[in-house]
C-alpha cells in the first residue's frame, strides 16, 4: 500500500456526503449509510498516519490531538454558532431550547448521546427540523479519537507487533455487541457498537501496509467494481435490514479502500470516476458540506416550507456549496496550516470561542429558550420562568404544564365529589389539564395513573374501584383486549365505566406556523396544518373499536381532509410541541368538550 495522497478517497468522500444529502432530501432510502462510509475512511486514514509514526518512533498523542482539533473543532464551533444565532431569530422557545442543548452537546462531542436520550429514532420526521441533528456522527468519531491513540501509545516500540491483534479483538467485541443487541437506538448512537466500523478501516490500513501486490491484476479490479456496485445497491435497497446494511457498508468500503489503492493511479476508468476534478473537489470540502447541509435544510423547513420543489432544492444545494467552499477556504484550511496559525493562537482563539458559544447556549437552555416575547404562547421575556431547566424533564420549562399534573397521581380523597380517574401517558396528563380547565372542575376530583404501571402496580385496584368514571388517553392505540386482560388480572370492572380519549396531532413543526404569522394574508381562525402520517389511521382504528366509548379530539378541529387548526380563536398555539396542549389549548378543548363531558359524568 502506498502512503501518497489518494485522490480517489476524496472521490469516495464525495459519494458519501452526496448520499447523505440525498437521504435528507428524501430521494434515496439508505443514504444515511454515507456516514458509515465516513467512519471507515476515518479509521483507515487515521490509523495509516498513526501506525507510520509508531514505526518511525515519532508518534505523539499531543500532536495527534492537535491535528484533530485543527481539523474538526473550528468548523464545528463556527457552524453551531451560526445555527444558534439563526435559532435566536427564528425559533420558538421549545425548539430553541432543544437547539441550545444540541449546541452544548455538539461542542462537547456528545450529541450522539443527547440524540439517544431525546430522539432515539433517527428516522423520525421531527429530526428534519433539528439543525444540528447530524453532529451525532461527530460525537461517535471524537469519542473514538479520545481513546484510540492510546492503543498505539502503549503498544509502541517492540510491542507494536501486538497492535493489529488488539484491534482485531476489540473489533470482534464491538461487532459481536452490535449483532447481538436488539436495541436499535443504542446500536445507532453509541460508540461501543460503532467502534468496529472505524477499526475495520484501521485493520485494513495496518494489514496491507507492507504487502506487495501487482496493481494490474484483473481480479483486483473486478473485486473493486463488485464493491462499487454493492455500495450503490445498499444506498438504494429497501429490503435489507439495518444491521446487515451497516456491516455490509463497512466491509464494502474497506474493500474499496484496499483495492482502490491498487488501482487509482493506473486504472483509467477508476481514476476517471473517482479522481476527476469535480468529484475530488466535492470530496475535499465534504466536511463543510456535511456540516452545512442539515443546518440549511432544517431552517428552510422551519421557516418557509415542509417540502422542497426541484428548483428550491437546486437553489439550496448551490447555497450549501458556496458556504462550504467559503468555510473550507476561510476556516478549515487556515486552521490546519501551522504557518498561518501557531498552536498557541489556535488554542486561545478556539477556547474563547468555545466558552462564548457553550455558555451562551447553556444559558438559553436554562431559561427554556425564552429570549423574546411570544404572544402566541403567552410568554414575555421580562417574566422569565421561575424554574430553570437542568437536565431533568420534570423541571423542563416547556413541559411543566403537562408535568405538573403528576401531583394528582395519588389515591382519592374521602369527599362527596364525583371521582374521575385518568389512566394514560403524557396524553392522559393533557386530558387532565382539560378537566382542570373545565367549567365543572369544582364538582369533580381528578386522579392520574401512569399507563406504564397499570400491569405491575396493584395500587391501581383501589383507584379503579373508587372511581366513578375512568378515562384512558394515549398517543397509541388502546385495544379492548388490553383492557379485558387488565380486568381479568385484577378481577375489577373497567370497561362499563370508561371512555377512551382520542389521539391528537398538530403537524410536524410549529416553527413554520410561527414564521407564517408575519405574512399579511395570515388568519389565525382558519389557519390549518396537515397531521403527521399515521395519526389519522390510529384515530379511525380507535374510533371503530370503541364506538360510543370514544371521544374524537381530531374531529373537533379538523376540516375533514386531515388538516387541523393550529391556533385557538384568540390567536394562541393549541400545542407547544405539535403533540401536547398549551394552557390555551387545554382551555379551548375544555370548552369544545364541555357538553360531552357533562353528559358522560352526569353533571
Amino acid at each position: 500500500m502506498t502512503n501518497k495522497y489518494r485522490t480517489d478517497i476524496d472521490g469516495l468522500r464525495a459519494i458519501a456526503v452526496i448520499s447523505v444529502i440525498l437521504f435528507h432530501l428524501k430521494y434515496i432510502s439508505n443514504g444515511y449509510l454515507g456516514v458509515d462510509v465516513f467512519f471507515v475512511i476515518s479509521g483507515y486514514l487515521i490509523t495509516s498516519i498513526i501506525y507510520q509514526e509508531v514505526e518511525s518512533n515519532s508518534f505523539s498523542i499531543l500532536k495527534f490531538y492537535e491535528r484533530r482539533i485543527r481539523r474538526i473543532i473550528p468548523l464545528v464551533l463556527f457552524t453551531s454558532f451560526v445555527a444558534f444565532i439563526l435559532g435566536l431569530f427564528f425559533m420558538l422557545p421549545d425548539d430553541l431550547e432543544n437547539l441550545s442543548q444540541a449546541v452544548f452537546a455538539s461542542n462537547f462531542s456528545v450529541n450522539n448521546i443527547l440524540m439517544r436520550i431525546t430522539s432515539s429514532d433517527y428516522w423520525a420526521i421531527k429530526n428534519d427540523y433539528k439543525p444540528l441533528m447530524h453532529t451525532w456522527s461527530l460525537g461517535i468519531e471524537e469519542q473514538f479519537y479520545l481513546f484510540y491513540p492510546f492503543i498505539f501509545f502503549f503498544l509502541k516500540g517492540k510491542k507494536s507487533k501486538y497492535i493489529l491483534i488488539v484491534l482485531i479483538i476489540l473489533t470482534i467485541l464491538s461487532l459481536s455487541a452490535f449483532v447481538i443487541s436488539d436495541n436499535i437506538s443504542d446500536k445507532f448512537y453509541f460508540i461501543q457498537y460503532r467502534f468496529f466500523e472505524l477499526s475495520f478501516g484501521g485493520i485494513a490500513a495496518i494489514y496491507y501496509k507492507n504487502k506487495q501486490f501487482k496493481s494490474n491484476n484483473k481480479n483486483q479490479f473486478l473485486l473493486l467494481l463488485l464493491n462499487l456496485a454493492l455500495i450503490g445497491f445498499l444506498f438504494f435497497s429497501i429490503i435489507i435490514n439495518n444491521t446487515i446494511q451497516i456491516i455490509g457498508i463497512t466491509l464494502i468500503t474497506t474493500g474499496i479502500l484496499v483495492f482502490g489503492d491498487l488501482q487509482y493511479q493506473k486504472n483509467y476508468l477508476y481514476k476517471m470516476v473517482f479522481s476527476n476534478r469535480l468529484i475530488t473537489g466535492i470530496g475535499k470540502i465534504s466536511f463543510s458540506i456535511y456540516m452545512w447541509h442539515q443546518i440549511i435544510f432544517a431552517f428552510v423547513r422551519y421557516i418557509e416550507m415542509d417540502a422542497f420543489s426541484i428548483w428550491i432544492t437546486i437553489m439550496l444545494l448551490i447555497i450549501i456549496l458556496l458556504l462550504s467552499i467559503s468555510t473550507y477556504l476561510l476556516i478549515e484550511n487556515p486552521f490546519r496550516n501551522k504557518k498561518l496559525w501557531k498552536t498557541k493562537h489556535v488554542f486561545i482563539v478556539l477556547s474563547l470561542f468555545f466558552v462564548l458559544i457553550t455558555s451562551s447556549s447553556f444559558y438559553v437552555y436554562l431559561i427554556g429558550g425564552v429570549v423574546k416575547d411570544v404572544p402566541q404562547l403567552g410568554l414575555k421575556y421580562e417574566v422569565l420562568p421561575k424554574k430553570l431547566n437542568f437536565f431533568n424533564k420534570s423541571h423542563n420549562i416547556q413541559r411543566q404544564y403537562n408535568e405538573d399534573v403528576r401531583s394528582v397521581d395519588k389515591v382519592f380523597s374521602k369527599n362527596n365529589k364525583f371521582k374521575v380517574l385518568v389512566i394514560g401517558n403524557s396524553y392522559g396528563r393533557d386530558f387532565i389539564n382539560v378537566l382542570l380547565e373545565s367549567s365543572f372542575i369544582d364538582k369533580i376530583e381528578v386522579r392520574y395513573f401512569d399507563f406504564d404501571r397499570i400491569k405491575t402496580d396493584k395500587s391501581i385496584i383501589e383507584r379503579i374501584k373508587n372511581a366513578d368514571y375512568i378515562f384512558m388517553a394515549s398517543d397509541k392505540y388502546i385495544s379492548r383486549d388490553l383492557i379485558i386482560n387488565i380486568e381479568n388480572q385484577y378481577k375489577i370492572n373497567i370497561i362499563n365505566k370508561m371512555t377512551v380519549i382520542g389521539t391528537k396531532d398538530f403537524g410536524y413543526s410549529n416553527g413554520i406556523h410561527y414564521n407564517n404569522i408575519k405574512k399579511t394574508s395570515f388568519n389565525y381562525k382558519t389557519y390549518r396544518t396537515k397531521m403527521k402520517n399515521g395519526v389519522l389511521n390510529t384515530n379511525i382504528k380507535s374510533k371503530l373499536a370503541w364506538k360510543t366509548q370514544y371521544i374524537d379530539l381530531i374531529d373537533l378541529v379538523t376540516d375533514g381532509n386531515g388538516n387541523v387548526l393550529v391556533f385557538t380563536p384568540n390567536s394562541k398555539f393549541i400545542s407547544q410541541d405539535t403533540r401536547h396542549f398549551t394552557k390555551f389549548g387545554a382551555v379551548y378543548f375544555a370548552k369544545l368538550l364541555d357538553k360531552k363531558l357533562k353528559y358522560l359524568l352526569k353533571i
